[in-house]
């Protein structure tokens, strides 16, 4: 899967998706992955759990079949913000966000958290 294959998968979870990668001037793998990852954080906020989990789930999805360029903007763009995005999160909602995301993004968060390039 390409960036434009994981455009069409995004918007079938956001609908709106679409119209807001017609607004980024250079599209890429990391552009739309970055606009996803916006989405997923405004989800976090304001509690829209159903969408959030669904939006987890796609975002595996596209690790999973991505072709390499995307995985490497799941993981230095999605992964990365993680902590970023649930830091005020109470720690039940914290653990419920984390449950959501699969075994094999997991891992990846694992090893870019825990692995400070020692």
């Amino acid at each position: 899967m390409n960036y434009l294959q994981a455009v069409q998968e995004i918007t079938e979870v956001v609908p709106d998706f679409e119209n807001e990668v017609k607004n980024i001037t250079i599209q890429n793998s990391y552009s739309i992955i970055r606009t996803f990852t916006d989405r997923i954080k405004n989800m976090i906020r304001q509690n829209d759990r159903n969408l959030l989990f669904r939006s987890l789930q796609k975002m595996d999805k596209i690790y999973t079949d991505g072709d390499p360029v995307l995985k490497n903007a799941i993981e230095n763009t999605f992964i990365c913000s993680l902590d970023n995005c649930t830091v005020f999160c109470s720690k039940e909602y914290r653990k419920m966000i984390f449950s959501h995301i699969s075994d094999n993004l997991w891992n990846t968060y694992s090893r870019q958290i825990y692995s400070h390039g020692i």
